[in-house]
């Protein structure tokens, strides 16, 4: 590999450690951003670390503090809120050219991943909370096969970016509302497989203003 590639490849990989860590809470939110403790973490220089921050910036996720560095965004109802008014108006456009044109390969997709998902929510109901990153990994996937063949794969960039910081919110609240958010997942795929797509859209509206209602309740991002 050359000098080029393998630069680019600490640079991706960096990349890539950070933006988890962010969207799952292991970098909290308003947290600021050290470089050089950053470079001695993810093994990135700090010229490179300032251009993942700044990248990062341009996504939300970090706010850039000109001379005094970078720092996590924060967090706030009202970001939750506004977030979640984004989520569902691209979702909801997007679920009915998905449900027009998707076929037998998609369907499949959409089963599998929900698959997964519900036997994350199984675990999660009986008690157990070990999962709770990859129970929201799946939790993305489903909602991401539902709309995947909606035919514009910038509507699907732009979604992907909206609810990754939709799920920050979720992690940084730890957000779990138990069955009621399961049985909105399996109303969700029955509407995919039947292409119900106005029933899916209304099951949608609540499930994702109920998750906002639920965590603004718990006071977790006061």
């Amino acid at each position: 590999m050359s000098i080029e590639l393998m630069a680019t490849s600490i640079a991706d990989r960096a990349y890539d450690r950070i933006r988890a860590d962010i969207i799952f809470g292991r970098l909290a939110p308003g947290l600021r951003l050290r470089l050089d403790r950053l470079a001695s973490h993810y093994g990135a220089s700090v010229s490179t670390l300032r251009e993942i921050l700044s990248r990062l910036s341009s996504e939300s996720l970090v706010i850039a503090e000109g001379q005094r560095g970078f720092r996590v965004a924060p967090v706030s109802p009202e970001g939750f809120e506004d977030v979640a008014a984004m989520r569902l108006l691209l979702e909801t456009y997007a679920l009915p050219l998905a449900f027009a044109a998707g076929d037998l390969e998609w369907e499949s997709r959409v089963v599998a991943a929900h698959h997964k998902l519900a036997f994350m929510e199984r675990r999660m109901l009986a008690g157990d909370q070990e999962g709770t990153e990859l129970w929201k990994r799946y939790d993305r996937e489903f909602h991401q096969s539902l709309i995947e063949a909606c035919g514009s794969q910038t509507l699907l960039d732009l979604y992907g970016g909206v609810f990754d910081q939709y799920l920050r919110y979720q992690m940084v609240a730890v957000v779990f509302r138990g069955e009621i958010a399961a049985e909105e997942h399996r109303e969700l795929l029955d509407c995919a497989l039947t292409r119900n797509a106005g029933k899916a859209c209304d099951v949608l509206t609540r499930h994702v203003n109920g998750c906002v209602a639920y965590t603004l309740k718990s006071g977790a991002l006061a």
